[in-house]
């Protein structure tokens, strides 16, 4: 039996997030294909001998991998989740935050993990990385791993043109359970109900969707909680909200279930998704997708959302417009049936264990 120790960052119960669901159920649908995967927080004491492999997630943060890889002594993959918050910290930041605008994307993310040590949000494993910085941190992490993970071809050539342009890789595609999002056309639709499941935070853009919402037909359902360090701009949120726009606190996923039933819109206008787990999940419940083109999700979506410019609330309001009004796309629920569940993700990462040993 192959044994991988799952290495995620600390706070990925106490702050959840797509990489949360990403390894859980990763790790549950590998253990029904026989293999023993045990997810381990990166401030934990990790017996690396009881494992084959170690398989980390999140490459932005590499203070966590730099650590247990340079200990271990065992071969390791990457999950490398690379999200890039370069457009939103330099052009839409606010208050202090407007001073990242003249920094690079590394030194923004440096600042950054090193400011979540110092308030005491999450913790440094490697006291490498505080000379090493975080681009000569991922270079190094990536010249030493067998094999990387990412989740769309696009995310690929982003390391790849970022970082290291010679590194193994297996695409392993996000997912959706469906056996949970499982979709009932019975089930009447509400035209007006839009929903945005996602943390609340600047990149999801929460605000310019309110801005784009308020007073119009629509009901809008924000379902989450403000990230630790986004309290401001959730208030932010809440004070520009109109009577039609709701907040709801985070909800397990399988609670998400009777709000994507009824909904007849999800929307993630964000300024950047690797994927946008929510809306592989909605689109499986019969929902149309609104997304923004910024990152990778046009290779999941294709021709089967509808894209808004996430600068311009009339963009998405248009957006919202037209996905409320046109049928669902039953093409959408077909191809994500086929190429993106969480066991498709599965078999994917052990083929990539296999390679590797």
């Amino acid at each position: 039996m192959i044994k991988v120790a799952f290495i995620t960052r600390s706070t990925i119960y106490t702050v959840p997030g797509g990489d949360t669901v990403q390894a859980v159920q990763t790790a549950r649908h590998l253990t029904e294909m026989g293999i023993s995967a045990e997810i381990k927080l990166a401030n934990e004491h990790i017996q690396y001998h009881n494992y084959d492999l170690l398989h980390f997630f999140n490459l932005t943060r590499p203070a966590d991998i730099l650590y247990h890889s340079q200990k271990a002594g065992i071969p390791y993959v990457i999950s490398t989740i690379l999200c890039n918050y370069g457009e939103y910290d330099k052009y839409h930041r606010k208050g202090t935050g407007r001073l990242l605008r003249y920094l690079s994307t590394d030194t923004i993310e440096y600042i950054k993990s090193i400011a979540r040590y110092i308030l005491g949000r999450d913790s440094l494993s490697s006291a490498s990385y505080t000379w090493l910085g975080q681009r000569k941190s991922i270079k190094n992490i990536l010249s030493r791993a067998a094999m990387i993970l990412p989740n769309s071809e696009s995310e690929y050539r982003r390391v790849v043109q970022s970082y290291q342009p010679h590194v193994n890789y297996l695409i392993v595609p996000n997912g959706a359970d469906p056996n949970m999002f499982n979709y009932d056309s019975s089930v009447k639709k509400d035209e007006k109900l839009i929903l945005c499941a996602a943390r609340i935070e600047g990149i999801k853009n929460q605000l310019n969707l309110i801005h784009a919402l308020n007073n119009t037909p629509y009901r809008l359902l924000l379902i989450g909680t403000h990230a630790p360090n986004q309290l401001a701009y959730y208030q932010e949120c809440r004070n520009a909200a109109a009577d039609n726009v709701t907040f709801i606190e985070h909800m397990p996923q399988h609670e998400l279930v009777k709000y994507y039933r009824q909904a007849k819109v999800h929307i993630l206008p964000s300024w950047f998704e690797t994927t946008g787990l929510s809306s592989i999940e909605a689109a499986l419940m019969g929902c149309n997708i609104v997304t923004s083109d910024k990152g990778d999700v046009r290779e999941y979506f294709a021709n089967d959302a509808y894209y808004c410019d996430p600068a311009s609330p009339e963009s998405i309001l248009d957006a919202v417009e037209r996905a409320s009004s046109a049928p669902y796309d039953e093409n959408l629920r077909h191809r994500i049936l086929k190429q993106y569940t969480w066991k498709q993700a599965a078999s994917q990462t052990l083929k990539a264990y296999q390679s590797v040993l």
